[in-house]
């Protein structure tokens, strides 16, 4: 932070917080606050190109002194990006004045509906807010482009309050109202933010996409990249000449569906004012020889004559993928882009973007320096990411007290952007559907709706994770408290798995590596698989459960394939459970087994050995036949815990039939301990059976006896007896 010679301060600009995107916020740290003498609420003036005025809130201690943070519309009013110098300075409050009336240009994409909300929603959600004609204004919940400032009365710097009348209409549409619309177009600082200014339209005439920083959650690190590549050789290319070196000429964005790779690239080209030309793979293609690759070429020298330019290829996997001798028009077009990309002439400032979610499947000389000179992962975001994310989907919803965004950010586990997305739109449409029925009711009910937690419980149940559909489990809602006994079992596997996402803190001090994997073996029916499931809803994490035979297929390296996979999408997707039921039938000793199971075991090796590196990784793996396993994969730093899960003892059999009668109509006359006692030698299993059949007993009689409509009035009578469970044990003997 610098000190001016007027009284300002120059800070360095910084993206704004998710929440204060469309606000008209500056956030300034305490040291310049003190420094320009201004409290919260006060307005400050942005001098960077252009000049702006800022509402000043105070900054979170965590922020650098010499930065401010705000938003992408305070960004383009004050003609910089992120990354460069401004002045701030105090704004006098009796130059500043309440504005009478502030007249509004909708974005083109608005319809005439739209626009007469924008009108009703406007005072409250731009109130005390600090403006100026001819910048551009974002209104929450009704567009995600800005809208221009058209006039404000009185003119110059003016504050928005409860009385003031926004007026929004098209001034191509509109005739005049008494103010001159000449004079507007004659302003050279309307015809700046005009949406039909040539520098916010892309090369091929789309109106700018409104999209920012603010909008994309849990992705900084990336989004910082991305900058890096792209910002820096479209605004300041003669840096790179004085280097002596070419700028950059591509970025690969790659990862999941869902997790924002178009979403980034929107917003850069839409912050550095670039033109931006969207191809997607499949529309390229074309029947007759030549004109796919015509079609590019013409892409690409547009992109040159509009410079700067970005040239953003959607699944790009889709046309660039790797060559061979029977795809004689995808070899064409791989041929055509490394050329123009190459080029045996400059691109000048064109940048090109590609995004795709199968990264190996694109041509490797795509991949080299020169091309695609980087290749940014865009994962699976993490809580703190869930929550940014959220929190930009939340912004404009009123959302009742009892909505917790961080619980909400901590029960998605898997849960991509375009998820989250899901969720709070299926929150919205809960809070719809629940909406009075009585006309006066839902009428009020409208002026001032309201989500809750119980709509975003709805819209979890709803909305499936798509990191993890192809693996995922059924949202684990069993716990421990479903386990009877076992109570050995359970504290080995809340040590190995529960501790180390708690307490990393004593993990990291100790220098201590937590249990990478824990092997459940026992008899069958003794609970193996529902202490796994147990497990999981007892962490909140993603349990990804994997049948062992499912995996074996008949191909050659598809087995190996399918164990890769399974792992990778549990690495983007932790912290992750993988659950390999029935191992024993993919992880024979490899000695006497076949050859495709002894490819499996060395790839089940080497993925377990590579899970050092992730501790937010664990493996559980249950069998009943623990002598059949190959012991490489039971020796330590692989599954080093081995946990037996016995045939119950009294003391077990007891809790697990007070499991499994838990909400039943049981009899007086049945004793638990007395029937406990009679089953020795009985499984977890064979009680859930026991139970069941003579829960079936007790329907029988009345379903037999009575029909079907009386019986189901009669359902409240049905009683569960000692004779039905001594019915259905006899039936059980009989069959063991």
């Amino acid at each position: 932070m610098s000190e001016s010679d007027e009284g300002g301060v120059t800070l360095t600009v910084r993206a704004a917080e998710k929440r204060d995107a469309g606000r008209g916020v500056a956030r300034i740290p305490e040291l310049a606050r003190r420094k320009l003498g201004v409290l919260s609420g006060d307005t400050v003036v942005i001098e960077g190109t252009e000049r702006t005025v800022a509402k000043m809130w105070p900054a979170d201690p965590s922020i650098p002194e010499q930065v401010v943070q705000i938003d992408g519309d305070t960004r383009a009013n004050a003609g910089v990006t992120v990354g460069d110098s401004v002045r701030v300075s105090a704004k006098d409050k009796s130059t500043i004045r309440e504005a009478e009336t502030v007249t509004l240009s909708p974005p083109p994409t608005l319809s005439d509906t739209e626009s007469r909300l924008a009108e009703r929603v406007a005072n409250q959600k731009l109130r005390n807010r600090p403006i100026r004609a001819g910048e551009q204004i974002r209104i929450e919940g009704v567009a995600t482009e800005p809208f221009t400032v058209v006039e404000t009365e009185p003119a110059g710097d003016v504050r928005i309050t409860s009385s003031t009348t926004v007026l929004v209409f098209d001034e191509t549409g509109v005739s005049d109202p008494g103010t001159s619309s000449s004079k507007r177009q004659s302003d050279p600082a309307q015809q700046k933010a005009s949406p039909d200014s040539p520098s916010t339209k892309g090369a091929t005439g789309e109106p700018p996409s409104g999209v920012t920083y603010e909008d994309i959650g849990g992705l900084d690190e990336e989004l910082e990249q991305v900058r890096e590549m792209i910002e820096l050789p479209l605004s300041e290319p003669e840096l790179f000449k004085r280097l002596g070196v070419d700028p950059p000429s591509g970025v690969l964005l790659y990862g999941p569906p869902g997790t924002g790779k178009t979403l980034i690239a929107r917003a850069v080209a839409n912050e550095v004012e670039a033109n931006f030309i969207t191809i997607s793979g499949p529309e390229i293609m074309s029947k007759y020889k030549g004109e796919s690759e015509e079609q590019l070429r013409r892409t690409f020298e547009e992109a040159r004559e509009n410079a700067p330019s970005i040239i953003f290829f959607d699944e790009i996997d889709s046309i660039a993928g790797t060559r061979n001798d029977d795809g004689d028009a995808e070899n064409r077009i791989v041929g055509q882009l490394l050329t123009l990309m190459d080029g045996l002439d400059s691109r000048g400032e064109v940048i090109v973007i590609g995004a795709t979610n199968r990264v190996d499947s694109i041509d490797p000389a795509l991949r080299r320096g020169g091309r695609f000179d980087r290749e940014i992962q865009i994962g699976v975001p993490d809580m703190d990411g869930r929550r940014e994310i959220l929190e930009v989907h939340t912004r404009g919803m009123p959302l009742a007290e009892d909505v917790s965004i961080d619980k909400i950010a901590s029960r998605t586990h898997g849960f991509v952007g375009a998820d989250l997305d899901g969720v709070v739109t299926e929150a919205a449409m809960a809070a719809i559907r629940r909406r009075p029925t009585d006309a006066a009711e839902r009428a009020e009910w409208s002026q001032r709706p309201s989500v809750t937690r119980a709509d975003f419980d709805t819209a979890l149940a709803a909305v499936e994770p798509s990191a993890m559909r192809e693996y995922v489990a059924e949202s684990p809602n069993t716990d421990f408290d479903d386990v009877g006994g076992l109570e050995d079992a359970k504290q080995v596997l809340t040590e190995s798995v529960e501790w180390p996402l708690t307490y990393e803190r004593l993990f990291d001090v100790t220098n201590t590596n937590p249990p990478s994997g824990v092997l459940l073996y026992g008899p069958p029916g003794t609970g193996k698989t529902l202490l796994a499931r147990a497990l999981a809803g007892e962490t909140d994490v993603n349990f990804v459960r994997v049948d062992g035979p499912e995996i074996v297929d008949r191909y050659v390296g598809e087995s190996e394939k399918a164990i890769r996979k399974v792992f990778e999408r549990a690495r983007q997707a932790a912290p992750s459970i993988v659950f390999f039921d029935e191992i024993d039938a993919i992880a024979a000793t490899r000695d006497d087994s076949h050859e495709v199971t002894e490819r499996v075991v060395s790839q089940l090796l080497t993925e377990l050995d590579g899970m050092r590196e992730n501790p937010n990784l664990i493996v559980l793996a249950a069998t009943n036949r623990k002598e059949f396993i190959d012991p490489a994969l039971l020796r330590p730093g692989r599954l080093d815990t081995h946990v037996l899960v016995p045939e119950p003892d009294f003391e077990a059999r007891k809790q697990i039939l007070e499991v499994h009668t838990r909400g039943k109509p049981m009899g007086d006359d049945v004793d638990l301990d007395e029937l406990a006692g009679e089953l020795e030698g009985y499984t977890g299993a064979d009680i859930e059976a026991l139970v069941r059949n003579a829960s079936m007993g007790a329907i029988r009689e009345v379903a037999t006896e009575y029909g079907p409509d009386a019986a189901n009035e009669r359902a409240e009578d049905v009683i569960i007896e000692t004779r039905h469970l001594e019915t259905a044990l006899a039936d059980i003997e009989e069959t063991r």
